[in-house]
């Protein structure tokens, strides 16, 4: 059991707080708040109890190799953008410090009240961010006295921000905990990672197998069925021998899909039908008779006697863990299977559900189910991944136990 926020006595401290900030943005407007607003509670406890909190997270991305690139993409991603988002859901002012660590960040926290906030540049503005630079994490431990994890869709990765900074406190004698986000979403998961309740049923969709290779081989022991739709549902129907068109197929993931469907003969839950079309954007298309595609068509959502099929399947799950669309949801030709699939999961009374973030979170989102799962999770990548990995993930692993 990790050591959380509430676990702390935070009155005068400086606390030092990864959030996930890292938000879409259009031309300097935040595009969605959903991160930032899950952030919120732990920020107001943390206000609340006394601390003076320094915000850092990481936005977008910054080619560091390339001068001119990684100009325009500091000029994109300044953490800036992000700062009216903040000071509104909060209810607070906030100071903004456009560096990531140094005299400039050590002067404004010296300057900063009891029970205020600050946020902090890019991380991905130091090169040495990805690379878990002790150098960088040293200098952003200055002044610190507690560290708090509370951004999950950067758990998976030991950068400096999300590693290299708590292991020095650690090693210090000074405390790291989670916030209540973090403890939300291991919650959560874990029920997914253990899986003591049956039938535990995973629906994987998307575009690649190769995303997914982990996450399945981990799931094959887990769960009693894995219901594969999505675009990677057809390299497993080619090694099935089943004809797929011209549709997305990862060739070198063939054999792995057969070891698999082998291993997993009564398990792995396939398309039975589809809705092709000549081309992706699918102006005109079609339902197929059965799971054999055409020759020069693309499969692109899953079709009707699938729909009905999959939700056969899952109608009695105790445990359900979704992670990727059914087809090209963002054309609303193409919508239907993953639109069926988040209303089978929706009206299940007994199950826990839980989404594993990405187009699957925003899938229920703009279909309005998100409201009618357990849990949907603010990191795709890292939700897969602790599955993959039973619950272990390095952003979690490093913050202290509870005595």
């Amino acid at each position: 059991m990790k050591k959380t926020i509430r676990d702390l006595d935070l009155s005068g401290k400086n606390v030092l707080v990864r959030v996930d900030f890292n938000v879409p943005l259009k031309d300097g407007v935040v595009k969605d708040n959903n991160r930032i607003k899950e952030a919120i509670p732990t920020i107001k406890y943390l206000m609340n109890q006394g601390a003076k909190v320094v915000l850092c997270s990481h936005l977008g991305k910054v080619d560091h190799k390339d001068p001119d690139k990684c100009e325009a993409d500091k000029k994109k991603n300044d953490m800036k953008y992000v700062l009216p988002v903040l000071e509104e859901l909060l209810g607070s002012e906030v100071c903004y410090v456009d560096e990531v660590c140094g005299s400039k960040v050590i002067d404004a926290l010296n300057n900063l009240s009891d029970g205020g906030v600050m946020l902090v540049q890019n991380t991905r503005y130091e090169k040495g961010e990805s690379k878990n630079d002790p150098e960088l994490a040293k200098e952003m431990a200055k002044n610190i006295d507690v560290f708090v994890m509370d951004a999950f869709g950067s758990a998976h990765r030991a950068h400096a921000s999300t590693y290299g900074v708590p292991e020095l406190l650690n090693n210090e004698g000074k405390e790291t905990a989670i916030g209540f986000l973090m403890e939300r979403e291991i919650e959560a998961l874990s029920k997914c990672v253990e899986a003591d309740e049956h039938p535990y049923v995973a629906v994987l969709g998307g575009a690649k197998v190769s995303d997914k290779i982990k996450v399945i081989e981990g799931l094959l022991d887990k769960a009693d069925k894995i219901i594969i739709g999505g675009a990677m549902a057809y390299t497993f129907l080619k090694a099935k021998g089943v004809e797929v068109g011209k549709s997305l197929v990862e060739d070198e993931q063939l054999e792995f899909a057969s070891k698999c469907l082998e291993k997993g003969k009564d398990k792995i839950i396939l398309p039975i039908d589809h809705i092709v079309s000549f081309a992706f954007e699918g102006e005109e298309y079609m339902p197929t008779i059965n799971e054999n595609i055409p020759d020069l068509f693309i499969g692109l959502d899953i079709g009707p006697r699938t729909r009905e099929y999959f939700a056969k399947e899952l109608a009695n799950a105790k445990i359900v863990f979704w992670n990727g669309p059914m087809g090209v949801f963002e054309n609303p030709s193409f919508a239907e299977g993953t639109k069926s699939v988040c209303e089978s999961i929706a009206k299940l009374e007994k199950a826990f559900s839980v989404i594993g973030g990405g187009d699957s979170a925003s899938a229920a989102k703009e279909l309005g189910y998100k409201e009618r799962f357990s849990h949907v999770s603010t990191g795709g990548g890292a939700s897969l991944e602790m599955i993959e990995n039973n619950g272990s993930l390095p952003g979690i692993d490093i913050i202290q136990n509870k005595k």
